[in-house]
């Protein structure tokens, strides 16, 4: 997680250093790779969050490009510990789980934290209403946070090469 959060870092940087134009065209080759790696994901990211309660609850999920390879990363909170738990993306099985010690991580975990447990529905529940509402689309992230003072989750959806996210209610 830690390459990710680097790369996010690099990416949000380089969306201030070069021209809009060439920020989309890198964000549209991640989404195209993501969207072309998920085709061999067996499981739905909605498995993956009911597969890791074994070591926590959920607070948010999504299926991420690391090293090359996709990855399905949940975050799980246990009391006031957290978790990165990797869900295998063929068997549904956790593959591993480790806990979330670095610094912006363990922010965005306590942030999310606190967010589900003012949250009366599940991340799960919310992502299933998203497929719902927007048939033949699939989940690649859910991730909650505080609106107003509300719970809600913003579910990122893809079908084909098309992306949309939504906001679900956890209130």
């Amino acid at each position: 997680m830690k390459t990710t959060t680097v790369a996010l870092a690099f990416i949000v940087a380089s969306i201030f250093a070069v021209p809009t134009g060439w920020a989309q065209q890198s964000d549209d080759k991640e989404h195209a790779e993501l969207a072309k790696a998920l085709k061999d994901a067996k499981i739905s990211l909605q498995r993956g969050l009911s597969a890791s309660t074994k070591e926590g609850t959920p607070i948010s999920a999504k299926y991420e490009m690391e090293e090359g390879k996709l990855q399905l990363s949940v975050y799980t909170m246990k009391g006031d510990k957290f978790s990165e738990v990797i869900v295998d993306h063929k068997t549904g099985k956790v593959a591993k789980a480790e806990p979330i010690t670095h610094d912006a991580d363990l922010t965005a975990a306590k942030a999310q934290g606190e967010a589900m447990t003012k949250a009366k529905r599940s991340l799960d529940a919310a992502a299933t209403e998203a497929v719902k509402e927007n048939k033949g689309y699939r989940v690649v992230s859910v991730m909650p946070a505080l609106k107003d003072g509300h719970p809600v989750a913003d579910v990122t959806l893809v079908k084909g090469t098309e992306w949309k996210t939504v906001s679900e209610k956890l209130d």
